[in-house]
């Protein structure tokens, strides 16, 4: 037993993880009823979600505290390309949708009514994010809370705190750290019972319904993820940006995929970042940070479907129109939760630009609930793994620039 116990532990963590998704696979087909293997997802999930608000609150804190002044420049760099990779995921999302329009088969009744009535809406729930009281952050997973109030008392302490308190806060720091590996090496086990719950409770059928839909979704992310990120990473770096790419979505989209939650992925990625040897206190604040505003998948999927929104009922949309409704979708996409599905409810908001109805927008969130399970899969894949692939071109750029080596 030892010695399996050995040669597990000494595999590395992807490996382990496919192996993982493997059986998991299996167990789905051969025994969907089996549904507590479905509880070892769950736990991962669970465990990622409740160790990430403190890990951003104490590494932020932590980082901010004995940051150096050159921190802020690669920051700027990060949130324009976080910025500008989301607006243009969704440029390709509308044209993409002019080459292949799609339409839908509308349901009868709404799904909810919850749903933001304008970007003037989103705008106001993300200010109020940023002031909120910060026990209450930490308790939601308000990322944008916990951030706005750990970079506070971050620079506080930079300004007050004696050295002998930043050494203890570098100590908690650590220590989360730790505790986080610790939560990461469960993630064959995690992974195992998220595929076992995809696959049992969906199988195939999905496909055959919505596949044009779903198809185009799909399509306009892996056109992103695979051509138009990696041409912004290449620009910033001057150099082949695919080996950094692959990485990322391989030790981040990956585990993303499963778990369908950019906040449950952070501590993920700061461990990628940490494998990366970026900045600490860089990644500290831009992964999360990440986790909001960098939101290609969302963009795609309130564009592509408010396009199809637009080309079931009929409504023409010029491309002026679609330039608009691509800024709208980028903004939007900033202000949809770290969680899974949480695009879908910026869908009539984009719809109103058009003028169809709340009636109409609701059935239209129907639909993405129906494709969800694997729409934001891959939503969250491409967004998560992007939040690395970013971070790291910042600092590589600063590397190249400064004459030192840069390996992915």
């Amino acid at each position: 037993m030892n010695k399996i116990i050995k040669t597990w532990s000494n595999m590395s963590l992807i490996l382990r993880i496919l192996i993982g998704l493997i059986i998991g696979a299996v167990l789905g087909f051969l025994f969907p009823q089996a549904s507590w293997i479905s509880l070892f997802g769950d736990i991962f999930v669970g465990a990622l979600k409740a160790i990430a608000p403190v890990l951003v609150f104490v590494l932020v804190i932590s980082s901010l505290s004995r940051a150096n002044s050159g921190i802020g420049k690669k920051f700027r760099t990060v949130i324009i390309l976080y910025m500008l990779s989301t607006f243009l995921a969704a440029i390709v999302a509308v044209f993409a949708s002019f080459l292949f329009p799609v339409t839908l088969k509308l349901t009868e009744t709404a799904v909810t009514d919850t749903a933001p009535e304008g970007i003037s809406e989103v705008l106001y729930s993300l200010l109020n994010n940023i002031v909120a009281n910060p026990v209450e952050a930490l308790v939601n997973a308000n990322y944008i809370g916990i951030l706005t109030w750990a970079v506070i008392f971050g620079l506080a302490l930079k300004r007050y705190a004696s050295d002998s308190t930043k050494r203890v806060l570098n100590d908690i720091s650590d220590a989360v750290s730790l505790a986080v590996r610790w939560v990461i090496s469960l993630a064959p086990f995690g992974i195992l019972g998220l595929i076992f719950q995809s696959v049992s409770a969906n199988g195939l059928g999905i496909f055959t319904d919505y596949g044009k839909l779903l198809c185009l979704l799909v399509g306009c992310m892996l056109a992103v993820a695979l051509i138009v990120d990696p041409l912004i990473a290449g620009i910033c770096l001057h150099r082949n940006p695919y080996p950094l790419v692959l990485r990322c979505f391989k030790e981040s989209g990956l585990t993303a995929f499963f778990t369908r939650s950019s906040a449950a992925n952070i501590p993920i990625n700061m461990s990628l970042c940490e494998k990366l040897g970026l900045d600490k206190d860089l990644y500290s604040v831009s992964i999360p940070l990440g986790a909001t505003i960098n939101m290609d998948g969302a963009a795609i999927t309130i564009t592509v479907m408010t396009m199809a929104a637009a080309h079931t009922v009929g409504t023409a949309v010029d491309i002026p129109t679609a330039i608009i409704l691509s800024i709208l979708s980028a903004l939007a996409a900033c202000g949809a939760s770290g969680v899974a599905g949480g695009s879908l409810l910026l869908i009539p908001m984009a719809c109103s630009l058009f003028g169809i109805g709340n009636d109409i927008a609701m059935q239209v969130v129907g639909v993405g609930f129906i494709v969800s399970v694997v729409q934001d899969s891959f939503e969250t894949a491409i967004n998560s793994s992007g939040d690395v692939l970013f971070a790291a071109t910042a600092e590589y750029r600063e590397w190249i620039k400064n004459g030192r080596e840069v390996k992915f």
